[in-house]
């Protein structure tokens, strides 16, 4: 059953201030999140793998070659990446690629579904590819970013509202699932499950 955790100004139509939030267990002990880019899927990965021991793995990494600036595998080694990281017994998995969430919700136990405001998105994209920090949660290593076109339609216009898609997917998996889809109801979630705080 599907449990959907909300700050009471949330304005999704599909959410109100009385939503509930499964206890951190109830997710097992391989968990999926899900969420538009730039919506913090990285950081929360990193701070449940810190709570809970679970390695966090970003399929960002796995889908792009170390040292470029972003450029993709080819699809059939990303494939077999994916394939082979979701037969360990215990992970963090975050990352989108909806072609590959078959295979990956058969092995997984639980799922978090993040969002927040496409210009908050925008801003923390901005900010992570001027920075360009090394120590940034799932950043590709040796990865020389620079801002893209492509980036920001993606953000600004293609994935807007991905967020519903995901909860649609979410609920016909049949997964346990929290879902946050403000920025408030996401820092609600650290404080309630006492993760490691935001950076």
């Amino acid at each position: 059953m599907t449990k959907r955790f909300a700050s009471a100004n949330d304005s999704h139509p599909n959410f109100s201030d009385r939503c509930l939030m499964l206890p951190l267990h109830s997710l097992g002990e391989r968990i999926v999140v899900l969420g538009p880019s730039n919506a913090g899927k990285s950081t929360l990965a990193v701070a449940l793998s810190q709570k809970l021991g679970f390695p966090a793995i970003h399929l960002d990494q796995l889908h792009h070659l170390p040292h470029t600036d972003w450029k993709q595998r080819p699809e059939p080694e990303f494939a077999a990446l994916h394939d082979a990281a979701i037969l360990g017994e215990q992970w963090i998995m975050e990352g989108n690629y909806t072609r590959l969430m078959p295979q990956r919700f058969a092995r997984a136990t639980g799922a978090i579904l993040i969002n927040s405001h496409h210009w908050l998105r925008f801003a923390r994209y901005l900010k992570r590819t001027l920075i360009n920090s090394a120590n940034r949660a799932g950043h590709l290593e040796g990865a020389k970013d620079s801002i893209k076109w492509e980036m920001i339609h993606w953000i600004l216009v293609k994935t807007r509202n991905s967020g519903v898609k995901y909860s649609k997917i979410l609920r016909e998996s049949g997964l346990p699932t929290v879902e946050c889809h403000t920025a408030e109801a996401l820092n609600g979630l650290y404080q309630a499950w006492d993760l490691p705080n935001r950076r």
